[in-house]
């Protein structure tokens, strides 16, 4: 982290603890000769009106100071794209598994940040192939999970799923997630999925309310090539990658998911082991 010269803020809308932190922030950057990029939110907590589209933020940025909870840094990673940029991802809300840092350590963390004195932590992506007929129509990335789940209105859906070309089953269910170890404690571990430690390279296929209740998570080599096929009438069953972006399928669709060449680079405190952040956000029993 030598050198730092421009830095990026990316905020969550709506939060009560924006238009205190953001000010000092800018002020804090500005003292130390660090130039801020910040998306329309940001500035509007500032006061200011010189905000940026959040896809922009991260061009020329050493790194990605991220104000809020998992979904704006879930946000944040969509908008760096490609971009080897790490993420100092802070906490203004209160349940977050990849927003560590608090509100009372950024100003200590960065200056760590800026020292070197830090870790990054690699968290490896999925990548999704939507293909119609034979035909690829769609791409998407997700660092937690793609989902296909039923419709608004819809009953059950029936989802083929392959590991390897290996028949798993057809699942009746609300549907089905195939999520990241960063994404097994987001919507998978509310759907009974495992919590899966973050270096362990897997996925998890985690159903939704099946039909057959010994239907249950199955964890998979994140090197496996999961193949899903709607077996649900059109417009029924809807694919979404972290729950931002998707679309509707059609029966007979083919959702081709495999590990991507990209990984999230997250700026973590020193002190902080992923089984405190559990110990923390699931208020699981101390020593």
């Amino acid at each position: 982290m030598d050198g730092i010269k421009t830095v990026g803020i990316i905020s969550k809308p709506g939060s009560e603890r924006g238009p205190s932190v953001v000010p000092g922030l800018l002020q804090w950057l500005t003292s130390r000769g660090i130039t801020a990029r910040y998306d329309e939110v940001t500035a509007a907590y500032a006061g200011r009106s010189d905000g940026i589209d959040r896809e922009k933020v991260p061009e020329d940025c050493q790194f990605v100071i991220v104000l809020g909870g998992d979904g704006t840094l879930l946000s944040a990673a969509n908008a760096i794209g490609d971009r080897e940029i790490p993420l100092f991802a802070v906490n203004l809300g209160s349940l977050g598994f990849l927003t560590a840092i608090t509100v009372e350590e950024i100003y200590p963390e960065l200056e760590r940040a800026l020292r070197g004195q830090h870790r990054i932590g690699h968290r490896r992506m999925i990548s999704c192939s939507l293909i119609r007929g034979d035909k690829p129509i769609a791409t998407y990335r997700a660092l937690n999970d793609i989902v296909i789940s039923k419709a608004a209105a819809a009953q059950m859906v029936d989802l083929e799923t392959h590991v390897d070309q290996h028949f798993i089953c057809t699942y009746k269910a609300d549907g089905l997630i195939i999520c990241t170890p960063t994404g097994s404690t987001a919507y998978s571990l509310s759907a009974g999925g495992p919590i899966i430690f973050p270096t362990v390279p897997s996925f998890s296929i985690t159903p939704i309310c099946p039909h057959t209740l010994t239907n249950r998570p199955v964890i998979v080599p994140d090197s496996s090539e999961i193949h899903v096929i709607s077996r649900a009438p059109d417009d029924t069953a809807y694919l979404n990658a972290d729950g931002k972006i998707g679309e509707h399928l059609k029966e007979g669709d083919r959702v081709v998911l495999r590990r991507s060449a990209h990984t999230l680079n997250l700026i973590r405190p020193p002190r902080l082991l992923y089984f405190d952040v559990l110990r923390q956000k699931l208020n699981w029993g101390k020593r």
